[in-house]
């Protein structure tokens, strides 16, 4: 198991799915998780699971640029600044751009592109303006590599790529940017996926396991860790080898 000992994490949309299993993995490396959803009861329940010491919960709409302009501030003097941000927050309709409104549209750009870039600006700014070293992480998707039914989710998932290189290049050689892109995750979010399009990604798949929050954490945990420090720039694939690039 790596070391996180000493390493305050934030993670956006901890409170289920992929970023509550990095959180938890991250609290058994030794870790303090600065979690941040809008689901206070799953946040509750998180901190119910690995104990108040390890998890510090901030109920806050990470889409929302003064939102997150108050938990930076925040959480400078709560718990000293954080080494690494983990941008996993996303929404995912499921639905053709045919049916989509104007609204739902909106949603997901914010959700999804604009809560990764307004939390990686305020990271940045700290780190580089005081010259520490640090790391972002930016939960990316298959969908954001191929053609995905959700024409605005892979759109947003595509964007995080293309964040995750260009600031890479911007915040060198004090934070080093990386992404990670998940295939189909055995996640409430699966639900909202069509059966038909559902068996195509299974039917692609080389290896017969379904893919897990877990096992996603395992690679958000190394790219934390001191052994992925000469990664940066990087998009991490994890998808069972139904996509290969």
């Amino acid at each position: 198991m790596l070391n996180l000992s000493n390493k305050k994490i934030i993670i956006t949309g901890a409170a289920s799915g992929i970023g509550k299993a990095i959180a938890a993995q991250s609290v058994d490396c030794g870790a303090i998780v600065i979690a941040v959803d809008i689901d206070s009861d799953g946040l509750e329940r998180l901190e119910k699971e690995k104990g108040k010491n390890n998890i510090i919960p901030f109920v806050f709409d990470a889409s929302k640029m003064e939102q997150v302009e108050l938990f930076f501030s925040e959480i400078e003097g709560y718990t000293g600044y954080p080494d690494c941000l983990i941008n996993n927050v996303g929404i995912y309709y499921g639905k053709s751009i045919l049916d989509y409104t104007q609204e739902e549209i909106d949603r997901v750009l914010e959700v999804n592109i604009k809560s990764a870039v307004y939390f990686s600006k305020k990271f940045a700014q700290y780190k580089m303006r005081n010259k520490e070293h640090g790391c972002i992480i930016n939960m990316s998707s298959v969908s954001g590599q191929e053609s995905s039914s959700d024409a605005i989710y892979g759109l947003s998932k595509a964007a995080l790529i293309g964040l995750t290189k260009s600031n890479a290049m911007n915040f060198s050689p004090y934070v080093r940017v990386n992404a990670i892109a998940p295939g189909i995750i055995d996640t409430p979010m699966m639900k909202t996926i069509s059966s038909s399009r559902l068996a195509q990604y299974r039917e692609r798949e080389l290896i017969s396991e379904p893919l897990t929050p877990e096992q996603v954490a395992n690679t958000a945990i190394f790219l934390i860790s001191d052994a992925a420090k000469h990664y940066t720039g990087a998009v991490f694939d994890i998808n069972n080898g139904c996509y290969l690039r």
